[in-house]
This record gives structure tokens, C-alpha cells and sequence, in this order.
């Protein structure tokens, strides 16, 4: 695979090397020195014919870059037992790669925040002295008036907290109701009456009678529902409206 690249492109070796590795979409730690290698010569071969003193700065890295090829050409020798393992002839590079594009982004952190703050404009500093000169400013008042006024404060915390005590029992309240109200509407399902000893039946606890007798109360204010009482303290029947008809 051949690329092509700009010789006026990059300020030394590494960023070509890195140019290189980045378009191949190879990882730092895995480079394929033989790929890299060729294009690498053939990026310094055209850069001798425009600027032979500039390309001795490029040979450098082309040197190493070969000694490391072929020391990855060579065959590997077995190794004997307890012997450790011949290290990567790839890793110093990668080292210096890593550190190299380390500094290349703080270099470009500084160049932005110059750029940044090359925009700002300094206040000149000023005489602040005749606000900072008087003293500060006391409350006076006796104990009597400061027991008073905390006795006061308390007062309107408590009204506060207990007003945020209601609101949030009706909220839970009117969760609450929402929640029956589905229960109840499911148990219709699929029927067409029901009577209350019927939706009471799980739970008969006087706060399931009191909610569910508030439920079935707002279900037929909205209409969903009628109800019938035969005798006093009988059992109610509730019979579900269809959508569309009044009661």
C-alpha cells in the first residue's frame, strides 16, 4: 500500500513516524516495522532530492528503523530453560513514540491556552481604600429582642415544615388514589358489575376500605362507574359505565 504525503507536512522524524502509523490504523504497541520502514524510506528518498541537509535529521530514525526490522527478520534462537525472554526490539520505540506524542499534546495545550488568553484584557488595579477604611457595622439590640426574634424564626420554620408535611401527605394521597383507581378499573376487566365487599376482599384493613371507597367516589364523579345501595349498610354494587353513555 503506497501513501501519499505532503514533504513540507511534517517538523521532524517522529511526526512523520507517527503520521505513518496513524494512516496504516495500527496500534502503537503492535507496529509493523516492515511497512513502516519502506514508507518511511520513500518519504526520505524524495526529501533528499528537495532538501538534503533537512533529510539528515530523517536518517537518523531511518537507521534505527531498520536495525529494528531486521533484528525482528532474524530467526528467533530457542531459549533455555529459566532463561528470560528476549524483550521486543520494538519497545524503546514505542517508548519514545508514547513520550514523544505526550509532549506534542502539552504543546499544543500551551499553544491554546495562549491563544486564549492572548484575548483578555487586565483591570487595572484600583483604590479601594475608602470602602475598605470603616469599620463594620454592628447589630445592637438587647437579649430580650434577640430571644424574639429567634422564637419568631422558629415559629415560621415550623409553619414552613408542617405546610411541606401536607402537601407532601396529599401528594402520596393522590399517588395513592391513582393507584387504586387502576386496580379497580383492572377488576372490571372482562366484567361488568362488581360489589365493594369483592375489592375489599384481599386487603379489608380500614385505610384499603377508606382509599378504595375515595377511589370508586372519583370513578364516578369522572363517570367511569355507577353505584347501588339496596339497604342501608348493605354491600355496594358497582356496575361500569361504557365509554360514550351517561349514567
Amino acid at each position: 500500500m503506497s501513501y501519499k504525503v505532503r514533504l513540507d507536512l511534517f517538523e521532524g522524524p517522529f511526526e512523520l513516524l507517527i503520521y505513518l502509523i496513524e494512516h496504516a490504523r495500527m496500534s502503537v504497541y503492535d507496529i509493523k516495522v516492515s511497512e513502516i520502514t519502506t514508507q518511511y524510506l520513500e518519504y526520505v528518498s524524495k526529501l533528499q532530492e528537495i532538501d538534503p541537509q533537512l533529510a539528515q535529521e530523517f536518517m537518523v530514525l531511518a537507521a534505527e528503523l531498520i536495525e529494528i526490522k531486521s533484528r525482528m527478520l532474524l530467526p528467533g534462537r530457542q531459549k533455555e530453560e529459566g532463561e528470560a525472554e528476549e524483550d521486543d526490539p520494538r519497545t524503546g520505540l514505542v517508548q519514545r513514540i508514547l513520550e514523544y506524542k505526550q509532549f506534542r499534546e502539552l504543546a499544543s495545550m500551551l499553544d491554546d491556552r495562549q491563544e486564549q488568553t492572548s484575548h483578555m484584557h487586565v483591570k487595572p488595579r484600583e483604590d479601594l481604600s475608602r470602602w475598605t477604611g470603616e469599620e463594620d457595622e454592628l447589630l445592637t439590640g438587647s437579649t430580650e429582642q434577640l430571644v424574639k426574634a429567634f422564637e419568631l424564626f422558629l415559629t415560621r420554620r415550623q409553619r414552613i415544615d408542617e405546610i411541606r408535611r401536607t402537601y407532601r401527605r396529599q401528594e402520596e394521597n393522590r399517588r395513592s388514589m391513582e393507584t387504586r383507581i387502576s386496580e379497580i378499573s383492572a377488576m372490571f376487566k372482562g366484567r361488568k358489575t362488581l360489589m365493594f365487599s369483592e375489592i375489599i376482599r384481599e386487603d379489608p384493613s380500614v385505610f384499603n376500605r377508606i382509599l378504595s371507597f375515595m377511589s370508586l367516589l372519583e370513578m364516578m364523579k369522572q363517570g367511569g362507574i355507577k353505584a347501588e345501595q339496596k339497604k342501608r349498610y348493605g354491600d355496594i354494587k358497582l356496575t361500569a359505565v361504557p365509554a360514550g353513555k351517561e349514567q
